[in-house]
């Protein structure tokens, strides 16, 4: 170890990087690097956050960019300035013809004075080496050309791109692990790395979605087009072909099925408002492009989800686009509709689902999978690219580019149907209905914003009227005695019931005695704003919104002894919400309130 250079040096691959753009065959496997520099990428409005990282091998430095599934190492806090990792996936590019500055953003690509980028796509923080000021005096990576040997890999130490061509090309291309091979797609690239300054290149990936070819005429002329969505391990990208394109590729690709697919090929902006996928770029066929369906079929993921939970939808936007995962609760039959634009017939189906954040919401389908949909009530389905509205407080509707699986074989359909089987089939769920994306259901959408100062000001709520406003404000304390209570499991009743023996829970409403009782909240919270506070009491719906989970859920923290219980109210102070009020003078026990 150098002298004067902390402990952690001896750790770090020194010369690391300049093997990876220069000989590739003889660098380290998954080498340990140092993290320098951390920043934030601008991108368009709605996308996926990115970051920009600094790695140093103490002789030399890279840019790099962090792939969308290695992102969460920045937000968990586990990836800092200081620290050390090691990569355990990347992709080494190299922009052709181009000199950048240090600080130079192409897009979201940021490319150092060398042009030279490392995509990171698995990464594991060294969290046993800590954190230290910068190793030594890193320079800009430098490559001599006669230094430089010419590979052509795929990607990744650990992934399904790791091929190795059985004839080398002339071109140099991208550097990365492989252990495989493949013979006639010498450059692989992660869908990850495309961007318009990307050239000569190929990737590997499974249609995940077809849409239907779709004509135009306008005083243009006339045309046609059909997309396809397009996944693999690093993430998905939307392509579209007009036209010939269309015409040659349509029966090519099939729902399912791995391609290669090999530019030239337009690599450009995506227009979000057609697409489901959170890519900032997209594809569009050329002339030239090459399509092939790959002999080998597995090694490629089969469809990837970013699920919000049906509880959260309150706080997403409208006019957003999710995926979903959902209990099957309710059925509707299938129904017609008429575009007003375009006076065409759709056939339509409602959905309710369910989830173990004790929420539902209504989902509609569309066209032939409204009218071909079988599945059985109480299945779990998966619904990716859905549109978010704020029809009935929150609805969703799923669009001609999106798709579901029902029963799915991952995690999260697994964690459902067990938690449906053992609990949830026989639990009473809240609604997002006339909540307006506000904290209640009090009035309706017209009700005047008020400052906690005007509402006493205007003695609001102390006559024998109601009066209905609503405050922007901040919970800044939530009592935690007695925030629920146990309600009977009867539908529409929700009264206290009584524990007269171990197992017998007596509502006294029903005259029913149940198994077990479903607590609900019944709280109370004081609320801030700039110009004063008031104290708020909510009921079930309104509660579960504020503390992030059901009553009952809640509960079973406390009972655990542990710090789970109140670190859930902490969370849930400091949140600043909009409350719909409703406001009456009472008497209770002969006394106004």
């Amino acid at each position: 170890m150098e002298e004067g250079l902390p402990y952690q040096a001896s750790h770090v691959n020194r010369g690391a990087l300049r093997l990876i753009f220069g000989n590739p065959e003889g660098a380290a496997p998954e080498p340990v690097l140092q993290c320098v520099q951390i920043k934030p990428l601008a991108g368009q409005q709605g996308s996926v956050e990115r970051f920009r990282v600094v790695l140093s091998d103490i002789d030399s430095f890279v840019q790099c960019m962090l792939a969308t599934q290695v992102c969460h190492v920045v937000h968990e806090g586990k990836l800092r300035k200081g620290c050390f990792v090691r990569l355990k996936s990347f992709q080494a590019n190299e922009v052709k013809g181009k000199k950048y500055g240090p600080s130079t953003v192409c897009i979201h690509t940021v490319v150092d004075m060398s042009g030279r980028i490392l995509i990171v796509l698995g990464l594991d923080v060294l969290e046993e080496l800590g954190e230290c000021e910068k190793l030594g005096e890193p320079k800009t990576l430098e490559i001599k050309d006669e230094e430089t040997k010419p590979q052509s890999t795929t990607i990744a130490s650990n992934g399904f791109y790791g091929i190795k061509p059985e004839e080398k090309p002339a071109q140099q291309s991208l550097t990365s692990r492989s252990s495989q091979s493949y013979s006639r797609h010498a450059t692989i690239y992660p869908i990850e790395a495309l961007s318009p300054y990307a050239h000569k290149w190929t990737i590997k990936a499974r249609c995940t979605s077809k849409s239907e070819i779709k004509t135009w005429h306008n005083k243009n002329g006339e045309g046609k087009l059909f997309t396809v969505n397009l996944l693999d391990d690093s993430g998905e990208i939307r392509a579209t072909a007009f036209k010939e394109q269309c015409d040659a590729f349509y029966n090519i690709f099939q729902e399912g099925g791995v391609y290669y697919i090999s530019a030239p090929c337009r690599v450009q902006m995506a227009k979000k408002q057609f697409s489901n996928l959170s890519n900032d770029y997209e594809l569009t066929f050329e002339t030239g492009t090459l399509v092939e369906k790959a002999d080998e079929q597995s090694g490629v993921p089969q469809v990837r989800f970013n699920f919000t939970n049906i509880g959260d939808l309150q706080s997403v936007e409208k006019d957003s686009t999710i995926d979903v995962i959902g209990i099957l609760k309710e059925v509707s039959d299938t129904n017609q509709v008429v575009s007003k634009t375009t006076n065409k017939p759709y056939d339509k189906r409602e959905l309710t689902l369910v989830d173990n954040t004790g929420f539902s919401v209504r989902l509609t389908i569309w066209g032939n999978t409204a009218t071909n949909f079988d599945a059985a009530l109480e299945s779990v389905i998966a619904f990716k690219g859905v549109k978010v509205s704020d029809f009935g407080g929150r609805s969703l509707s799923l669009l001609s580019s999106g798709s579901m699986a029902v029963h799915p074989d991952i995690d999260e359909s697994h964690r459902l149907k067990g938690w449906y089987e053992g609990q949830g089939k026989d639990g009473a769920f809240a609604t997002h209905a006339s909540m307006g994306g506000t904290m209640g259901a009090a009035g309706g959408l017209g009700d005047p914003l008020k400052s906690i100062l005007q509402v006493k000001e205007e003695n609001l709520g102390m006559s024998e009227t109601t009066d209905y406003f609503t405050i922007k404000a901040t919970i800044i304390y939530i009592k935690q005695e007695n925030f629920s209570y146990p309600a009977c499991l009867s539908p529409d009743c929700n009264k206290k019931v009584v524990e007269e023996e171990p197992g017998q829970w007596v509502c006294a409403r029903c005259e029913k005695t149940h198994p077990k009782a479903q607590y609900r909240y019944v709280m109370s919270f004081n609320v801030s704003d700039h110009t004063g506070q008031i104290w708020l009491s909510c009921f079930d719906d309104v509660g579960r919104m504020v503390m992030g989970m059901s009553a009952d859920q809640l509960n079973e923290l406390k009972e655990n002894g542990d710090n789970a219980g109140e670190e859930t109210f902490q969370e849930a102070n400091c949140t600043t919400w909009l409350f719909k009020c409703r406001a009456k003078m009472d008497n209770f026990q002969d006394q106004q309130r």
